[in-house]
């Protein structure tokens, strides 16, 4: 009798665990099925504020009450050609021709944490760090990683290299509460975005990767270093 009531309650811990898996299941694909659905939607219409720049203004808002983002969208072809060459050269050389994720740059980034023991190089693609700034936190662990990795596919799938390019100058942080390469060329030279000259294009570039930082340290040496750098790439770089 006692054996009967342990194989029952082990049968009740069983089929409690596989419904419990198949609605984790149908929450992920439920989940993803949201992602596709907003990236269809993006890839026609111009997202407004992203969840990543919400973030960022509750952030703002704890220090100062009235503080608000400096964000101005801007087509592809309002935005100077020296600015998509600078990004692509400053951020992702093989853009034009990988399906959304460079899979040496994630080794080499993860030969790097591995070696440092903790996350501190993701070896993100354009596509990639458009999908973060446009539906993830900036977090840094593999499972966000690997979210990345999946929306970047779904990007790639439904949207153009020029389209994906536009969405990512439009977007990404270029400073405190500055989003976008419009707002960022205003913020930094006082001119348009389609006026930025190579040098201009450059700066901007090699702020990406510590956007808040370098708006208050303009003058860091490493800063002019990468500069220079980037603009040594650029040239050799041929935008969508």
């Amino acid at each position: 009798m006692a054996r009967r009531t342990s194989m029952s309650r082990w049968g009740r811990v069983l089929r409690v665990a596989a419904l419990a898996s198949v609605l984790a299941v149908t929450a992920l694909l439920a989940l993803q099925l949201w992602f596709f659905a907003h990236v269809l939607w993006w890839n026609w219409f111009d997202p407004g504020q992203t969840p990543f720049m919400r973030r960022e203004l509750v952030r703002l808002r704890e220090a100062d009450p009235r503080s608000q983002l400096r964000h101005q969208w801007v087509h592809y072809g309002q935005i100077s050609v020296h600015l998509k060459r600078a990004v692509i050269a400053a951020e992702d050389a093989n853009f034009t021709a990988h399906d959304g994720v460079d899979w040496d740059a994630i080794e080499r980034a993860y030969e790097q944490n591995r070696r440092r023991g903790r996350v501190v190089r993701g070896g993100s693609t354009i596509t990639m760090q458009l999908a973060k700034n446009l539906f993830l936190s900036g977090e840094r662990s593999y499972l966000r990683k690997g979210q990345e990795l999946v929306i970047a596919y779904m990007i790639e799938t439904v949207m153009t290299k020029r389209r994906i390019l536009e969405l990512y100058l439009n977007v990404a942080e270029w400073g405190v509460g500055v989003f976008g390469a419009q707002a960022a060329a205003r913020h930094y030279f006082g001119v348009s975005a389609l006026q930025l000259g190579p040098w201009e294009a450059a700066r901007m570039a090699a702020m990406l990767p510590r956007p808040r930082y370098y708006d208050v340290n303009r003058g860091s040496p490493a800063l002019a270093r990468r500069t220079a750098i980037v603009g040594r790439w650029m040239g050799s770089v041929d935008p969508p």
